[in-house]
């Protein structure tokens, strides 16, 4: 990738200012209540986010709105002529969508961008950015960023060049490796802090939304912006806890943070399970964190070469003592919550919608 942007990157006007956001969990809400909030006072903002859910427009958002087809095919044939062929059957499928996004997003005011994986080798990391927002750091991707905290954290936080914020963690060892840059808590008073709290439960956001919103204000405040949450208007937070119906909740988290988030939402209640996960996630601790709050869990079919062949689910669910079924239908007047991926999501959607 880097190779490939040297050799390209004069072919671009790139954005005015690039927000960078690395982390485990959290980036594409925090991501989407920045942008929104930029967007609302009048800047021309992109924000980049990975994966989807339905489309693949999903991740490039520009001034409210998903990429037009029309537009992303524009961008796509430029690159095409661009991009040296050498490079071209190299890149992978997320770098060549980052340059793609980056293409889309010329001359913006600003633009959010959301790292994949990693953080200083993560293709996001090629271009300048202005500042670094980091949200909650936990194990995920071990192959590929190493199997203790502070590897992980070591070679996110590498990924800051500039100016960088630490949003809310739960390991000690992030804010020593980060403690030369400050805490989102730094820019945000007393007052402040209560009227984000309102704003969330006002607007029935799962309230560990608090800490991403609050990192995302935080940069406004850096950056010398007025605050003020009338910004936020209209603000659309896509299957994060979110609800589609009566007793029907979305959330596409996928490991032991975001389980152990979903343990705090239910807490107290006992609801359905729609899951299924991909073969490198660490279900057995994702399902015994949420074993106090599951009252059946169905497994979803999902066709996917990174996901886990269901009876070995079941046989750890069993193990665990979890009342566990192949999944057929929502069972009515049952609070019931589908997670584990965006593909899984993305598969219970589309078998709604066809029904």
């Amino acid at each position: 990738m880097p190779n490939c942007w040297n050799e390209i990157k004069n072919s671009f006007k790139l954005p005015k200012k690039i927000v960078h956001i690395i982390g485990t969990n959290g980036k594409g809400t925090t991501g989407r209540f920045l942008a929104t909030y930029l967007k609302n006072m009048g800047f021309s903002v992109g924000h980049y986010s990975s994966p989807h859910i339905l489309k693949f427009n999903e991740r490039i958002w520009i001034n409210g709105e998903d990429i037009s087809d029309k537009k992303l095919e524009k961008a796509h044939k430029f690159l095409q002529k661009i991009i040296p062929k050498k490079y071209l059957d190299s890149l992978s499928y997320f770098e060549y969508t980052t340059i793609l996004a980056m293409k889309c997003f010329e001359n913006l005011d600003y633009v959010i961008l959301e790292a994949g994986l990693g953080g200083e080798r993560d293709a996001t990391s090629v271009f300048k950015r202005d500042i670094t927002l980091v949200t909650p750091i936990d194990f995920d991707h071990q192959s590929f960023l190493g199997d203790t905290i502070k590897e992980i954290a070591t070679t996110k936080l590498n990924s800051i060049k500039n100016r960088g914020i630490i949003g809310e963690q739960i390991h000690k060892e992030v804010l020593k490796i980060g403690e030369k840059y400050p805490s989102y808590k730094k820019f945000l008073n007393k007052k402040e802090k209560k009227k984000i709290q309102k704003f969330i439960i006002k607007n029935r956001f799962p309230k560990y939304l608090i800490q991403n919103l609050s990192l995302a204000l935080a940069f406004i405040k850096e950056e010398g912006l007025k605050f003020d949450l009338k910004y936020l208007k209209n603000v659309k937070i896509r299957g994060r806890m979110e609800q589609i119906s009566k007793n029907l909740f979305i959330d596409v988290g996928h490991n032991r943070l975001a389980s152990k988030v979903i343990l705090k939402e239910f807490k107290n209640q006992k609801i359905d399970l729609i899951y299924n996960t991909y073969s490198d996630k660490d279900y057995k601790q994702i399902l015994t964190i949420l074993k106090p709050i599951i009252k059946k869990l169905f497994i979803i079919k999902v066709k996917n070469d990174r996901i886990e062949d269901r009876k070995k689910i079941i046989k750890v669910a069993k193990n665990l003592k979890i009342d566990v079924q192949k999944f057929k239908k929502v069972r009515k007047n049952q609070t019931t919550l589908v997670f584990g991926s965006f593909s899984v999501v993305e598969k219970f959607l589309n078998k709604r919608r066809k029904k």
